[in-house]
């Protein structure tokens, strides 16, 4: 069990979003099994993860990243040889590894990073994938690639809350960096029926709306429109970048949760810009928020629509499920607490620990 070490490589890591929080408890539990941590990345990240994730590390090595040029295949390849197990985050490139256990691990089913040509199966020889959901396993396996998947945890703080002490607050919460690409949030779209809701319907009139994220500093002009269209309502409120902490206080006064990642995109087509997981719908589960996601993606495979929260097709269908369940007090209990139960069942950080020793640890 002496010098046992386990690299990562993800060139997302700066934007600290819910697949970086997954891959970081991954090497939290090595950490816990005596492993040695290193991330490829040329500034030190440790007080950034800290904040956004209340995620504390005994010791973890931030190295020169050797894979942004300026090393060739053979010096990455004589670097990598002392790790145990090297996980990497594709951007669609690949590249030789002499770890002793490598990993590939897929946050996104989008077919332009599996690219299966002869050099890369090449490449790949020594890897093996990991999928973050069943819906990311099911698509790589369309690929032509099989993986095992893992399943994030959520924070024990969240996991240990005794739901039926909060005191929950007239406001809809909605977690998600703020981008317009790719997998966006919808932040838009929220606020557009937000601002709806609360002239047409008296049950609404005294909600805010809270939108908390990530936010980088070439996204700035969105959040700019976002706020433009909100036409300075003081109930819709603007969170980016708050540490975990101001994020978890908001998770406990907030009676509603909205998620609208993926919101009128065919899945079929385009199976990368729905929602591959979420991890903040699971953290407002365990939160004892009632959580409304849009039925595509990841989340399917975790929510039970009216037995642990809710899924809609259109804005329409979310208005009604809302009504139906904003009066009913025993409905409202009953769908808290086998919220909790599913994310206690599911997300505790002893079944994320069974699930990587189960994958990476004991193969």
């Amino acid at each position: 069990m002496k010098n046992l070490q386990a690299g990562l490589y993800d060139p997302y890591l700066d934007v600290l979003g819910g697949g970086e929080k997954h891959i970081l408890q991954i090497l939290k539990v090595l950490e816990e099994k005596g492993y040695q941590l290193y991330i490829f990345w040329d500034k030190n990240l440790t007080s950034d993860i800290e904040k956004r994730f209340n995620l504390r590390f005994k010791s973890v090595h931030f190295l020169k990243n050797i894979f942004k040029g300026g090393f060739n295949t053979f010096e990455k390849m004589r670097f990598l040889k002392k790790f145990n197990i090297f996980i990497y985050v594709t951007d669609g490139s690949y590249f030789l590894s002499t770890a002793k256990k490598n990993f590939v691990f897929a946050m996104v089913p989008d077919r332009k990073l599996y690219n299966l040509n002869l050099f890369n199966k090449i490449k790949l020889n020594n890897y093996r994938f990991i999928s973050n959901s069943h819906f990311t396993k099911y698509w790589l396996q369309r690929f032509g690639l099989k993986s095992d998947f893992i399943y994030p945890g959520i924070n024990k703080d969240l996991i240990d809350l005794d739901i039926s002490k909060l005191q929950k607050e007239k406001i809809i919460l909605s977690v998600g960096r703020f981008f317009p690409q790719l997998h966006s949030k919808n932040q838009a779209k929220m606020i557009n029926l937000f601002n709806k809701i609360i002239r047409n319907n008296v049950l609404f009139k005294d909600f805010r709306l809270f939108l908390v994220g990530g936010l980088k500093d070439e996204d700035n002009n969105y959040i700019n429109y976002l706020k433009s269209i909100a036409s300075d309502n003081p109930r819709i409120v603007f969170k980016p970048n708050i540490t975990y902490k101001e994020l978890s206080d908001i998770y406990k006064k907030s009676f509603l949760y909205w998620h609208f990642t993926g919101y009128g995109i065919k899945q079929e087509e385009n199976p990368a810009l729905v929602e591959h997981l979420g991890i903040a719908p699971l953290e407002a589960m365990a939160a004892g928020c009632l959580t409304f996601c849009y039925q595509a993606g990841g989340i399917e495979e975790i929510i039970i629509d009216g037995k642990n929260g809710y899924l809609f097709k259109d804005t329409n269908e979310l208005i009604e499920k809302m009504l139906a369940v904003l009066e009913n007090a025993n409905l409202i209990k009953k769908i808290q607490i086998s919220a909790k139960k599913t994310i206690e069942d599911k997300f505790s950080s002893s079944a994320l620990m069974k699930r990587v020793e189960m994958v990476i640890l004991n193969t």
